[in-house]
């Protein structure tokens, strides 16, 4: 009788420990996992625009110089 009370404790004990930590840490695990790869992506997504808008305004200046460049005159000194 007292090994059964014994064995019944024992598996009681387990069953808390299983439910009560291990499985909600494993869940927070997966959780944090998510969330950091989401973060990721959002950063790359993030740098990925910053560099593309860095790229614009360079495009923009390359015209503008282009159009300068024509319409240079160029000139003699008087004395």
């Amino acid at each position: 009788m007292f090994k059964v009370l014994l064995w019944a404790l024992a598996i009681y004990l387990l069953y808390r420990f299983i439910f009560g930590l291990v499985i909600p840490v494993s869940k927070t695990a997966s959780q944090i996992k998510q969330k950091m790869s989401e973060m990721q992506q959002q950063q790359a997504f993030q740098q990925q625009e910053y560099a593309r808008q860095q790229e614009q305004p360079k495009q923009k200046e390359a015209t503008a110089s282009a159009v300068k460049k024509d319409d240079y005159l160029d000139f003699e000194e008087i004395k």
